[in-house]
């Protein structure tokens, strides 16, 4: 029937001719009524540029230009767009004309049911009185929320929706009448508009509304303005954004007059990266803000201590350049700012190069760090550094598959030190080293799965000769997994682990072919005498350090476990940490637990033990739980507990949370927030990814 049809539209094309821009008819059946009636019916389909329209009869009336058309019909343009009416009457391009009884549907996720459609100018679609909707409907059941309208334009270009005389409603009972509104249509990612509002209840601040309002600026920035308000606060939030051919620009920031404080309050965060040629890299990161309660009273931050940094960074296969510049701002009510040190800078330069069958790595390095106190001793030292290091490595195979590794190095400095009397002014210092280790990789495989223990012995020798300079940047330094087998564990270049030391040790994993994995670390570090300036907690100090043990287990059910322990040869654990979890479709489950024993050396003068919970749960289709918490498990008192639960379906989404903090100090008190969201799918301003498709129920 289908080819009969084409026979006809080619025979006939002279009549539609002489009509300009005319769209491609096809159908069962065709004929000719008056010599300038076109009368096509039975599964007809007409084509125009893009847009595809279905229907059971269409008339080309070629004096008056005009189709007229049966329905019912459908019509899906090229935008994505489906209109459908039990009759229309347009013109042969498609672009102006009437729809009655019509519905436009708009991305598959809106619905705009009206007594009739104009369309103008193939641009614009005028809705007469109009019921807007993304939710399903169940009969005669009102829709879990709706738009009434008298009138709706929708803007095919700027991709908007005009409404005149409108009302919201909520399972049909009116909630809020707009003389006049406009919203963006779900094609639109970005527009110019108010965002989903949010409720607000604080102990600190009382109950409020942050309203923010999102503004374009160009393809590439926008801005959005937060005012909020509540009876305690009149706060104004901002969020700049700024997208560039090679970089980004992100700055956040609110100010607030409140009766907590006398003045106004603000903060600012600041970030930025930008690639700025020859593989170099500049970011930066600036935060301040006015006083020490200010993030956490208002929620914007969990941070005690602020840092600002700028960074300049160039990576190549063979070479690192990085230089960065830092400074800190406390949030401690037992810290100043003067003493941090507020002012750190450091400088590297590293190469890689082949030399004598190894691998020589050499380079420069640089750090300063200045303290504003203007006092004798540590709270107000300042400290500068320079100096340069080389290591030559080589490694080799045995006939019996074992691996040795041997290499040596050097590094010397120049140090500076004002304001202590403990160091002198000027210093030097030249630390060499030579270190070996031997490994030999033990592999057997069964039907189920790989095995391989590694056994591992390492032995280094280091001195540092000359001047001891003050420890800035190597206070902090702890035995663990990824640097049992290593010369030096201190995390700066102050510091270096001197003597001959042996560190032995095993490294044993287990890949199964059903995707579960598991592997074990155990050892210790041996040395001729003991290490100054490594804390009791560390693991490290003594002769002998702690035994080490960590593991890590990942299942193919999701399930994942990784942890680590220091045990001392009378079986007391110095520091333990571990992260249990559960990872499926339906459940994110993590806990995580650390232990650290009393150290006053770093300023920890009872124990630490913390447990840590984050879950997500997904209840069924439309429900999801979230829950956090943080035990103080030394003290027996909780630190914070969240609490959030998550109703999406196809039209809503709506987002209620309670977040306790029960930590306090003398700035901050603890507080209990509250919050509520709820966004509409089917406009931008309300996007979220789609929820299922409510059922109906039979009654």
């Amino acid at each position: 029937m289908r080819r009969i049809s084409w026979f006809f539209i080619l025979i006939l094309w002279p009549f539609a001719a002489t009509a300009q821009g005319v769209a491609t008819l096809v159908a069962d059946r065709v004929s000719v009524e008056d010599g300038s009636r076109l009368v096509a019916s039975g599964n007809v389909e007409a084509f125009y540029d893009g847009t595809r329209l279905s229907a059971a009869q269409i008339t080309y009336d070629q004096n008056a230009d005009l189709l007229s058309i049966s329905g019912p019909l459908f019509i899906r343009t090229a935008e994505g767009q489906i209109l459908s009416a039990t009759r229309a009457s347009l013109d042969p391009q498609l672009e102006n004309g009437l729809l009655r009884g019509a519905r436009l549907v708009l991305n598959q996720r809106l619905q705009l049911a009206a007594n009739q459609i104009a369309r103008v100018d193939g641009r614009y679609a005028e809705l007469q009185r109009v019921v807007v909707s993304s939710c399903n409907i169940c009969g005669d059941q009102p829709a879990l929320w709706d738009i009434r309208a008298e009138r709706v334009v929708h803007d095919e270009e700027e991709r908007q929706l005009y409404f005149r005389n409108a009302t919201f409603r909520v399972r049909g009972v009116p909630i809020l009448w707009l003389p006049t509104a406009r919203l963006p249509d779900p094609s639109l990612s970005r527009a110019t508009g108010f965002l989903i509002p949010r409720i607000r209840t604080s102990d600190i601040l009382g109950p409020g509304i942050a309203t923010p309002y999102f503004i374009t600026l160009g393809e590439s920035r926008d801005i959005t303005i937060t005012p909020y308000v509540s009876p305690e606060t009149r706060t104004i939030e901002a969020l700049y954004r700024q997208a560039f051919l090679r970089g980004d620009l992100e700055v956040r920031g609110a100010i607030s007059e409140d009766t907590l404080q006398p003045s106004a309050r603000s903060y600012l965060f600041a970030n930025g990266q930008f690639d700025v040629g020859r593989g170099t890299n500049l970011s930066f990161n600036l935060r301040t803000v006015s006083d020490q309660a200010y993030l956490a009273e208002y929620n914007f931050a969990d941070l005690d201590r602020l840092e600002s940094d700028l960074t300049v960074e160039n990576v190549t296969d063979t070479r690192l350049l990085r230089g960065r510049l830092s400074y800190f701002e406390t949030l401690r009510d037992d810290e100043t700012n003067r003493a941090l040190p507020p002012i750190v800078g450091d400088l590297r330069y590293e190469e890689v190069t082949p030399l004598a069958g190894g691998r020589l790595t050499y380079g420069a390095s640089a750090d300063v760090v200045i303290r504003t106190a203007e006092v004798s001793g540590p709270s107000g030292r300042d400290t500068g550094r320079i100096g340069s290091f080389a290591d030559w490595q080589r490694s080799e195979t045995f006939r019996n598959g074992s691996i040795g590794t041997f290499g040596a190095g050097l590094r010397a400095d120049y140090y500076r030190t004002n304001s202590d009397p403990d160091f002198p002014t000027a210093g030097t210092r030249a630390v060499p080293h030579v270190q070996a280790s031997l490994r030999w990789p033990l592999i057997k495989r069964s039907n189920r799965a790989t095995h391989l223990l590694v056994p591992t012995v390492a032995f280094a020798w280091s001195e540092a000769y000359g001047d001891t300079p003050p420890n800035e940047d190597s206070t902090r330094v702890e035995l663990d997994q990824s640097n049992l087998f290593d010369l030096n564990r201190f995390p700066g270049d102050d510091r270096a682990e001197t003597g001959l030391q042996t560190a032995v040790g095993f490294t044993y994993s287990r890949t199964s072919f059903d995707g579960n994995f598991s592997s074990l670390t155990f050892g210790r570090v041996f040395r001729d005498a003991a290490l100054e300036d490594v804390t009791p907690s560390s693991g490290l100090d003594g002769i002998a350090s702690d035994w080490l043990l960590a593991g890590q287990i990942t299942s193919n059910a999701g399930v994942y476990f990784d942890g680590r322990v220091l045990v001392s040869d009378v079986g007391e654990t110095t520091r333990g940490a571990g992260r249990l979890g559960w990872r499926t479709d339906l459940v994110d489950l993590t806990a995580a637990y650390i232990w650290q024993a009393a150290d006053n050396a770093e300023n920890r003068p009872s124990a630490v033990s913390e447990w840590t919970f984050d879950t997500a749960v997904k209840l069924n289709e439309a429900f999801t739980l979230e829950a956090d918490a943080r035990y103080d498990v030394a003290a027996d008192q909780p630190a914070r507990a969240g609490l959030g639960l998550i109703y999406r379906n196809e039209c809503v989404t709506v987002d209620f949370s309670v977040r306790r903090r029960f930590t306090s100090s003398d700035s901050v008190d603890p507080a209990t927030d509250y919050g509520l969201s709820v966004s509409l799918s089917g406009f931008s301003t309300g996007r979220s990814t789609a929820g299922p498709v409510a059922g109906c129920t039979n009654r």
